[in-house]
C-alpha cells in the first residue's frame, strides 16, 4: 500500500511535470503554448486536484503571455504605421526598438520561467508563474 502510494506520487509529480513542459508547444507552432496544455489538463483533470491546478495554472500563464506579447505587438504595430506615415521621430523609434528588446526578454523569461515550472512539479512542488492573470480560476 505504501509502494502504490509513492508509485501514485510519483506518476502524479510526472504529469504535473509533463503538463509545464508542454508550454514548449508554443516555439514550435502558433498557439500550440496553449492548445497543447489545454488538451493536456482536460485529460488529466480528474486525477487529482493537483493536477487539476497545475493544468489551470499553466494555462493561465501562457494566456497572459500571449496577451502580453500580442499587446507589445499592437504597440511596435502602431508606431510602425505612424512612422510609415510620415510621422516619422527618434521617440517612436526608440519605443520599438525598446519594445523589441522587452518582447525578446520576455521570450526568454518565459522559457526559464517553464523550466522551472517543470522542475517544480518534477519535485512534487506547487510552482506559481508570477506576472499571471486568472483567466480560469
Amino acid at each position: 500500500s505504501i509502494k502504490k502510494n509513492i508509485m501514485e506520487k510519483q506518476n502524479e509529480n510526472n504529469s504535473a511535470f509533463f503538463m509545464h513542459l508542454t508550454s514548449f508547444c508554443g516555439y514550435l507552432f502558433p498557439f500550440g503554448s496553449i492548445i497543447v496544455p489545454l488538451v493536456v489538463w482536460e485529460s488529466l483533470k480528474k486525477d487529482s486536484e493537483r493536477l487539476d491546478r497545475t493544468g489551470k495554472d499553466v494555462l493561465n500563464f501562457n494566456l497572459s503571455y500571449a496577451l502580453y506579447i500580442t499587446v507589445l505587438g499592437l504597440i511596435v504595430l502602431a508606431l510602425g504605421i505612424s512612422m510609415i506615415f510620415g510621422h516619422y521621430n527618434h521617440l517612436a523609434l526608440f519605443f520599438i526598438i525598446s519594445i523589441a528588446i522587452l518582447t525578446g526578454a520576455l521570450v526568454i523569461l518565459k522559457f526559464i520561467l517553464i523550466i522551472l515550472g517543470s522542475v517544480s512539479a518534477g519535485r512534487g512542488e506547487h510552482y506559481r508563474y508570477p506576472a499571471t492573470i486568472n483567466f480560469i480560476n
